[in-house]
């Protein structure tokens, strides 16, 4: 057996990849971001991340609190938010960053998409799933 045929030797078993097979660029799994937000309280955090999902923008959220230090109006803040981590695809990040933009009671609020680097096949197909219009 070759390298090239021992390094290929399992990526057609189900379960076995971490979703990066057919990555446009190695090492990412294409078209999957994890958008980042915070805010004040848990209810307000809730709230967005629910918003969110029913709105089919993203499949899941997370919210835990976080503490966040930070510049702002001149001063560096410490202040106790809650974080939401929204799980989508690429082609949504747009208009989730606009929907958690429109909604937010920050003047500027933290809004990041960040690339999904390698996820299960399966997980990834139930995020595409659950992203997809009704």
């Amino acid at each position: 057996m070759t390298a090239d045929e021992h390094e290929n030797e399992h990526e057609n078993e189900p379960g076995t990849g971490l979703g990066t097979e057919h990555a446009d660029d190695p090492g990412t799994a294409p078209g999957f971001v994890v958008v980042t937000t915070t805010h004040e309280t848990e209810d307000l955090a809730r709230a967005l991340a629910s918003a969110a999902v029913r709105e089919r923008l993203a499949a899941c959220a997370q919210v835990y609190p976080v503490r966040s230090v930070y510049w702002w109006e001149g001063e560096v803040q410490d202040a106790e938010e809650w974080r939401i981590d929204l799980k989508t695809r690429a082609g949504l990040a747009d208009r989730l960053s606009a929907f958690l933009t429109g909604r937010h009671a920050y003047e500027t609020p933290e809004v990041i998409a960040v690339p999904v680097v390698a996820g299960s096949p399966g997980y990834l197909a139930w995020v595409t799933a659950e992203t997809a219009a009704p």
